[in-house]
C-alpha cells in the first residue's frame, strides 16, 4: 500500500522512514515538508498539493508538531484518505474528537499512535498485572532536551507540551498496563521563565503512583517504571523495553527500534479492517496536570 509522510524532520528520519523502508505492507510514495526530503522519494511542499496530484496515495502519515497537525489532519481526511497521528494525537482533546467524526464520516481508518506501547515488555507487563492489585508505583522519565528536541523551540511553546511530549509515552504504558483505571489527584509544573510549556513535572496519580518527568538530565536518559503489588515487584525499564519481575529481567530487549514498524503493521491490519484506534487516555491525563497543577517558576532555558 502507498503512504505519504508529512513533516520530514528528526522524527520522522530516525523512526518513520526506516520502519516504512522495512514494511512489507508499506511503500512510501511520497513526502511532504517545506524542506525535508527522502532520497528517491517524490517530494511536495505542500500538503494540499500532495493530495490533489497523488489520489492513488490512500494513507498519510503525519509527524507534524501537535498544533499545526490540526489542520493538515483535516485536509487529509476530507481527501477521503485513512490517517496517522503521531503522538500527542492533537494539541487539544477536541481537535482529536472533531477528527474521529470526520474519519466515521468518511469511512476511513484514523491511529492516533502511541510508540511506546509497542515497547518490547510492555504487552508482557500488561498480562503479568492483569488481575494483581497495585500497592504503589513510581516513574522517573528524565532527558536531555538538547539532546532529543536539538533547537526545538515549538516544543516549549504554547501547545509543544513541554516535558509532557516525553512524558506522555511513560503515561502511553501506564494507561495500557494497568488492571484498573488511573486518574490525577495533584501535579506540580516548572516552566521556565521565558517559556511557555513546563521544563520538569511531579505527578500523584491513584493507586499510589508518583511521576517525575523532568527535561534537564544530564547524559543518558533514564526511563524506568516500577509497581509494587499484591504479588511482586514489577519494572519497566529503557522506555518498556526491558521487563523485570522482583528484580530478575524475564522479557524485552534493549532496543527501541522495534516500536515503529509495529505502529505501521497495526496501521495495515486498520485499513485492512476498515477499523480505527484512537484512545485518549493519555492525552487526558496531561489535559488534567495542566487543569489541576500548580505553576511554578524556573530558570529561563535556552537551547
Amino acid at each position: 500500500m502507498d503512504i505519504a509522510l508529512v513533516g520530514i524532520g528528526k522524527i520522522a528520519l530516525d523512526q518513520h522512514v526506516p520502519a516504512l523502508a522495512a514494511s512489507g505492507d508499506w511503500k512510501l510514495a511520497s513526502t511532504v515538508s517545506r524542506h525535508g526530503t527522502v532520497d528517491g522519494v517524490e517530494a511536495f511542499t505542500d500538503l494540499e498539493t500532495m493530495l490533489a496530484a497523488r489520489p492513488d496515495i490512500g494513507t498519510v502519515s503525519l509527524c507534524l508538531p501537535p498544533v499545526p497537525r490540526f489542520a493538515a489532519a483535516q485536509a487529509v481526511l476530507r481527501a477521503g484518505r485513512h490517517l496517522m497521528l503521531e503522538k500527542p494525537p492533537g494539541a487539544t482533546l477536541a481537535e482529536v474528537h472533531i477528527l474521529q467524526g470526520m474519519a466515521r464520516a468518511q469511512g476511513v481508518s484514523l491511529f492516533a499512535t502511541w510508540h511506546s506501547r509497542m515497547a518490547h515488555g510492555v504487552a508482557a507487563a500488561r498480562r503479568w498485572l492483569s488481575g494483581r492489585t497495585i500497592h504503589e508505583g513510581r516513574i522517573t522519565w528524565r532527558e536531555d532536551v538538547r539532546k532529543w528536541h536539538p533547537g526545538q523551540d515549538w516544543i516549549f511553546a504554547a501547545g509543544g507540551m513541554g516535558v509532557f511530549d516525553p512524558g506522555i509515552n511513560a503515561l502511553s504504558i501506564l494507561t495500557e498496563i494497568l488492571p484498573q483505571p488511573v486518574h490525577l489527584t495533584d501535579a506540580q509544573l516548572d516552566f521556565p521563565a521565558n517559556r511557555q510549556a513546563p521544563i520538569a513535572a511531579r505527578l500523584s496519580l491513584s493507586h499510589g503512583i508518583e511521576a517525575d518527568f523532568d527535561f534537564r538530565q544530564q547524559g543518558p536518559q533514564t526511563w524506568d517504571m516500577e509497581f509494587r503489588t499484591d504479588a511482586g515487584h514489577l519494572a519497566l525499564r529503557m522506555g518498556g523495553n526491558l521487563l523485570e519481575i522482583d528484580g530478575q529481567r524475564v522479557g524485552g530487549q534493549d532496543s527501541i527500534m522495534g516500536e515503529y514498524p509495529a505502529l505501521y503493521a497495526r496501521m495495515a491490519d486498520l485499513v485492512r479492517d476498515g477499523a480505527s484506534d484512537v484512545d485518549l487516555a493519555p492525552m487526558v491525563l496531561v489535559a488534567d496536570a495542566f487543569t489541576r497543577g500548580s505553576r511554578n517558576s524556573v530558570d529561563p532555558f535556552e537551547f
